[in-house]
């Protein structure tokens, strides 16, 4: 068996965080890490633990996930980001790329896809 992927989740919703960290946890090559509320922690939390893709929340009150996007692109980090946000708003899928995210989902995505998306993304 490979390494697991190691995840960082990110959102400021204590329950939402814990729900994504208990279904990711059922993957058997899938490892959460880290988990946090605050956007301005991603790069340090993804640089101390060898996070592989950090799951960002868009809205978040101290830094939302596109600026945490930035910033974990602008840290050198090998680590990647997916947002992950309820809101679908036009613009948020080019913004989110322009801040070096790998990927955009809604939460309203299958749990099996979200997975899928995690891997792809740790691949490359």
């Amino acid at each position: 068996m490979s390494t697991p992927i190691r995840i960082l989740i990110a959102d400021d919703q204590a329950l939402v965080r814990g729900a994504l960290a208990t279904l990711l946890g059922l993957e058997p090559d899938i490892d959460v890490v880290a988990q946090t509320g605050s956007g301005r922690a991603v790069a340090t939390l993804a640089r101390e633990h060898a996070v592989d893709v950090a799951l960002l929340d868009i809205d978040m009150p101290d830094m939302d996930g596109l600026a945490a996007a930035a910033a974990l692109t602008a840290s050198g980090a090998a680590c990647r980001s997916l947002i992950v946000t309820t809101f679908g708003r036009p613009g948020y899928l080019s913004r989110a790329l322009e801040a070096g995210a790998s990927g955009f989902l809604v939460k309203d995505t299958p749990p099996q896809e979200l997975a899928e998306a995690i891997r792809k993304i740790a691949a490359g």
